[in-house]
């Protein structure tokens, strides 16, 4: 798996529990995912569709650079499927683990289409 983003945790991204806040951990893997499909598919016009089991393994704290890490399960007619990792990336530990992630290529109507098809057809 390679990392290929990194988030710096800071004082706005914190929970009552003075760690990350669930959702915004989720915010940066759907955005930082969205471009990884985005740059193995070579379309800006995808949609997430499914995110499966998210793992919550150990907390991040202010100050902590997470990594985000993605790699290709597999890819369909129209859609493709990743797994992500978020570590710390001073310790190494992982924070996140999610195991399947499903993009889909879309029209301008929001309906799929295979991969290379330029959004405003179908």
């Amino acid at each position: 798996m390679k990392f290929y983003s990194r988030h710096w945790v800071k004082p706005e991204h914190l929970n009552p529990a003075n760690t990350l806040f669930g959702g915004q951990l989720l915010a940066w893997i759907d955005e930082e995912a969205a471009i990884f499909a985005a740059c193995q598919m070579k379309s800006q016009c995808h949609v997430t569709k499914l995110i499966s089991e998210i793992n919550f393994l150990t907390p991040a704290r202010q100050g902590d650079v997470l990594e985000f890490g993605f790699e290709l399960i597999s890819l369909g007619a129209s859609s493709i499927t990743l797994t992500c990792l978020v570590r710390n990336k001073v310790t190494g530990i992982p924070v996140v683990a999610i195991d399947k992630l499903v993009f889909v290529h879309v029209d301008g109507q929001g309906k799929p289409v295979p991969h290379g098809m330029k959004p405003n057809a179908a």
